[in-house]
């Protein structure tokens, strides 16, 4: 696949990025700040929370982690905008993954400030974040990675892989439900959300016509893809909604995209073309890899793909990511008559 690099919109958040550093706050237009938000032990190291300026307050695009650390960074991001933590008048999450939902509850206990999430997210949270219920979600990601063909001695250590990111979350019931076209209402601000599942399945950007800004979240970063996996909480084919969702977007007229992780950037239709021929890319590579043995399981397709890094150097937690990002590329192959499932303790996959 041809190299494509996007060209930044702050060369100063690109070299941060690039060299392992934590951008400065940016005031990226009037009205509009960029308040980068640490997160710990992690390569992403920091979200990308938007301060939108309203008369009498602002509203954030996201909140980071629930840290002590993550909720300093941003008291002091807002100083530096001029403005208080009892200034927030409401959260918009993009997802309700830990870095982006994570400090919305604490933000509303001080300010007051409402929090406003997709409602297939929305769905999400007390299976996810309660611990009265949460050991149900890690009983069936269990089960799920059983039919992949995870060894028995990983199985437990992948099934509960992310339970030690738990703390970092307050769960916080949204006060709004935002679905897909909804105006935010924003004083000053012609914000229109946009539903783009397959990340998450209630993920949502934000575009502004007038501003021609796209508040992308993780839908569509400067260089990495986002993983998009089958998880006991996904739709059974989160590829397919995701790459519906990189065509809506696409048609979007905007100059400047504003992601929550790396640094901002100006082509978003080239952009989302080459996330487009990665996949493609995948596919491809996955099609060949089951074409090669008769009956493989998910798990061992995953071993044999091509990664960032060898797959004995990888995390018990991105090993389940990369497990479940396989099977949902497995799943759109096989709804397209690619390969096909042959279900059994645990599922095979062979061409048709």
């Amino acid at each position: 696949m041809s190299k494509f690099v996007v060209t930044p919109a702050s060369q100063a958040q690109r070299e941060a990025w690039v060299g392992g550093a934590i951008p400065e706050v940016e005031r990226v237009r009037p009205g509009l700040w960029s308040v980068p938000v640490p997160i710990p032990v992690n390569p992403l190291r920091y979200v990308l929370v938007y301060v939108l300026e309203l008369p009498g307050g602002v509203v954030i695009v996201d909140a980071g982690w629930n840290t002590d650390e993550a909720y300093d960074a941003l008291v002091a991001g807002l100083g530096v905008a001029g403005y208080a933590i009892t200034d927030v008048k409401g959260v918009l999450v993009t997802h309700i993954h830990p870095d982006h939902y994570g400090l919305a509850g604490r933000i509303r206990e001080t300010s007051g400030a409402w929090i406003a999430l997709h409602p297939a997210d929305a769905r999400l949270i007390r299976e996810r974040y309660d611990d009265e219920v949460i050991d149900s979600l890690v009983d069936r990601e269990r089960a799920l990675l059983a039919r992949c063909g995870v060894p028995p001695l990983t199985l437990d250590e992948l099934a509960g892989a992310s339970m030690m990111i738990r703390h970092v979350v307050s769960m916080a019931k949204p006060d709004r439900l935002v679905e897909d076209g909804d105006e935010l209402g924003l004083p000053g601000w012609d914000l229109r959300a946009i539903w783009t599942p397959g990340h998450s399945p209630g993920h949502l950007c934000f575009v502004s016509p007038s501003r021609r800004l796209l508040f992308s979240g993780d839908h569509v970063l400067a260089k990495i893809t986002p993983i998009v996996a089958v998880h006991p909480q996904s739709g059974p084919n989160p590829l397919a909604d995701y790459l519906d969702a990189l065509a809506a977007v696409r048609k979007l007229e905007v100059e400047e995209v504003l992601p929550a992780h790396e640094y901002r950037f100006l082509e978003l239709a080239e952009r989302v073309d080459h996330v487009l021929a990665h996949h493609d890319a995948r596919l491809a590579e996955i099609e060949q890899v089951v074409g090669a043995q008769d009956g493989v399981t998910c798990w061992d397709v995953a071993t044999r793909l091509s990664w960032s890094r060898p797959w004995e150097t990888i995390p018990p937690f991105m090993r389940r990511a990369a497990n479940n990002e396989t099977l949902a590329h497995l799943a759109w192959l096989a709804a397209k008559g690619r390969v096909r499932r042959e279900p059994g303790e645990p599922d095979l996959w062979r061409l048709p």
